[in-house]
């Protein structure tokens, strides 16, 4: 590219990156744009961007609803076939230069590519937030959400799997997960690719984040002194710590648009269409087939059809929506709001999500921790721009994680009950600019226990509970598909759940004892929170206070289109992902997932996604209604009886 043609091309791509990052006080954000571009924007972007389609068929083979991390799989791999025609409908538009900076990561919340959700106010979590409302944040981009994560790629416990497949889903078992987790892998570290538990040559770009700080060694050699291995936490055991690995390429995010959409943007059966928000699935009520979809593009509402099936993927807020706007949920629920009940199904029941204690710091008197205004500046973004490496590589700060046991858990198994986030760094690295914005905690929290530690150097430790008993539900706030959700996550509803996390925190507390931080001059951060200044320090409820003030979601929320077997009362969809009492209707998303997995949520809902993809194929390769149709006909069977030919 030459330098002529790169200044000029870079005029756009600045203002639109820079607009995405609302209120970030970022100064070098344009410096940056315009060097990713002058130096390699086609280096760090072999496949050029897909089409946004302007004039669509009326009817299509199939259409997918949401091009996040699972549509994005859908789309690719349904269009492989090359007699589907096929279209991807997503209700933001593309990526931008800055969504691909990995340390940039809390930045694109609460931007444009952020649906910016918020629970309702919570009664036992999220109560320094303000109106203890938690934000959820949910990705309004091509890619979805694997835009706005932490780019973190865990797979859960095998254990995760087992118990799915014990509960009445065939195919859904541990050995099925691991081939799909494989398919899309392409792990880009020797020392792993090499195990039976790797691949290369996927489309999904696994590797560790090219430069760390001193931190990141120190935390995989504290949980050794802990006793823990030093592991693949995606490998035959999860118990342990590892330097974390994540979906980055060179430096920059890996998105599951830049993974799957890309490489197939010039086929000429793949559709897709940006800024298309579906408002409804079309379903005809006699015969309870869905036949296609109502979106809205450009001010106008549009409808296309479906010939083969239409596929919901727009995540465990989107999917229960739209069902329910459909007609397809709780039957009173749908009623209430005068909607006409197609399928009374549990649909936004069962949601399920990981929380954690935020803002958990410790003080170091070493400079090495990610201060945001050390790597503001000419050299970190050259370094950047033109090799993809430098603190700007760090994955939202993250980098270490680790799966440990409190006295809950059932150590003769290998199945942790509690996960670290280590981040090199803590709320107030940047200033309190915002990360505080993307917690939601009010000014007058930030202010107490943050500003005076400002800019200084800090680690921290956000301690999940992996697999919270309490269940939440999501619940239509009116008729129109323009009002959002009404959030109901329950957090810490029942006991257990405040019980196990409060042990989270001691061994973070017990890690940052250990030798291996100790020679940081590590110290845990003296302020307390202010409703917890009456509590004696480090007992128990001191630590809840702490926990109920400072609650973090890591934004995994799962399980409101539940999968189960016929016989499950609240299932939504069975094991092949179609919905109960429709024809022609799937879903394939996070909202799928009957409980939990132990870990964080991306890479599996990518697996969901592939192994969607196949039972997809499968079902239509081997339908037999041709061949039933003529049988039929040959015994004088008129098609006047349809029903007879459903799935």
């Amino acid at each position: 590219m030459s330098s002529a043609v790169a200044a000029g091309g870079a005029l756009p791509l600045i203002a639109n990156a820079a607009s995405s990052v609302v209120g970030a006080g970022l100064w070098f954000v344009p410096m940056l744009v315009a060097a990713i571009t002058y130096f390699h924007y086609e280096v760090m972007d072999p496949e050029a961007r897909p089409i946004d389609v302007e004039e669509l068929y009326p009817e299509y083979d199939f259409i997918i609803v949401g091009a996040g991390s699972a549509g994005a799989v859908v789309a690719n791999r349904l269009s492989e076939m090359q007699d589907w025609n096929v279209l991807l409908l997503e209700a933001g538009g593309d990526e931008t230069e800055i969504s691909d900076v990995p340390v940039l990561a809390a930045y694109l919340q609460l931007s444009k590519l952020d649906w910016q959700y918020k629970t309702e106010p919570q009664e036992h979590a999220c109560l320094g937030m303000k109106d203890q409302r938690c934000n959820w944040p949910r990705g309004k981009v091509l890619g979805g959400s694997s835009v706005l994560n932490y780019m973190l790629y865990v797979r859960g416990n095998a254990n995760d799997y087992r118990q799915w497949e014990a509960a009445g889903n065939p195919g859904w078992g541990w050995m099925d997960a691991l081939y799909y987790f494989k398919k899309s892998e392409d792990n880009r570290n020797p020392y792993l690719a090499r195990t039976p538990y790797h691949s290369t040559g996927g489309y999904l770009t696994i590797q560790e984040a090219p430069w760390h700080t001193p931190l990141a060694h120190a935390f995989v050699q504290a949980g050794s002194e802990l006793g823990y291995d030093i592991r693949d936490i995606n490998g035959e055991k999860q118990t342990g710590f590892m330097v974390a690995q994540g979906t980055i390429r060179r430096g920059s995010r890996c998105s599951s648009a830049k993974a799957f959409l890309r490489p197939a943007r010039l086929r000429k059966n793949l559709h897709i269409a940006m800024h298309a928000q579906v408002t409804r699935v079309l379903i005809d009520p006699r015969m309870k087939k869905a036949y296609g979809v109502e979106f809205l593009r450009n001010g106008k509402l549009n409808v296309v059809k479906a010939k083969k099936e239409v596929i919901l993927s727009g995540g465990s807020v989107a999917s229960p929506q739209l069902l329910m706007l459909s007609g397809v949920g709780p039957k009173g629920h749908l009623q209430q709001h005068g909607i006409p009940v197609i399928s009374d199904l549990k649909v936004g029941k069962n949601l399920q999500d990981h929380i954690g204690l935020g803002g958990f710091t410790f003080m170091i008197d070493q400079p090495v921790s990610l201060v945001q205004s050390r790597y503001e500046n000419v050299p970190a973004v050259l370094k950047y721009a033109m090799f993809g490496d430098g603190p700007l590589t760090v994955m939202g700060g993250v980098e270490g994680l680790a799966f440990v046991n409190t006295k809950y858990a059932n150590t003769s198994i290998d199945f942790p009950d509690i996960e670290f986030h280590f981040i090199s760094g803590s709320t107030q690295s940047d200033g309190g600019r915002q990360i505080r914005k993307a917690h939601g905690i009010t000014d007058n929290f930030y202010d107490a226990v943050y500003r005076p530690i400002n800019n200084m150097d800090t680690w921290s430790v956000i301690p999940v509970l992996l697999r919270p008993r309490s269940r939440g539900e999501i619940l239509l706030r009116s008729r129109s598909p323009f009002d959002y959700p009404l959030i109901y996550p329950n957090y810490f509803s029942d006991p257990f759940d405040m019980a196990t996390l409060i042990e989270g925190v001691k061994i973070v507390v017990g890690l940052s004892q250990t030798k291996a931080f100790r020679k940081f001059g590590t110290k845990m951060h003296n302020i307390p929170f202010p409703p917890c200044r009456h509590i004696t320090p480090y007992t128990d409820e001191y630590w809840e206070c702490m926990i109920r003030q400072y609650s973090v979601t890591i934004y995994h929320p799962i399980g409101t289109c539940k999968m189960g077997p016929y016989w499950d009362p609240d299932a939504v969809v069975d094991p092949q992902l179609k919905v109960y009492g429709v024809e022609g209707l799937r879903v394939i998303d996070a909202s799928i997932m009957p409980t939990m997995v132990s870990g964080n949520t991306n890479a599996p809902v990518i697996m969901v996604a592939e192994k969607g993809s196949d039972l997809i194929k499968e079902y239509w390769a081997n339908r037999p209604v041709k061949r039933r149709r003529r049988l039929l006909n040959r015994v004088g069977w008129t098609r006047r009886r349809p029903s007879a030919f459903k799935k």
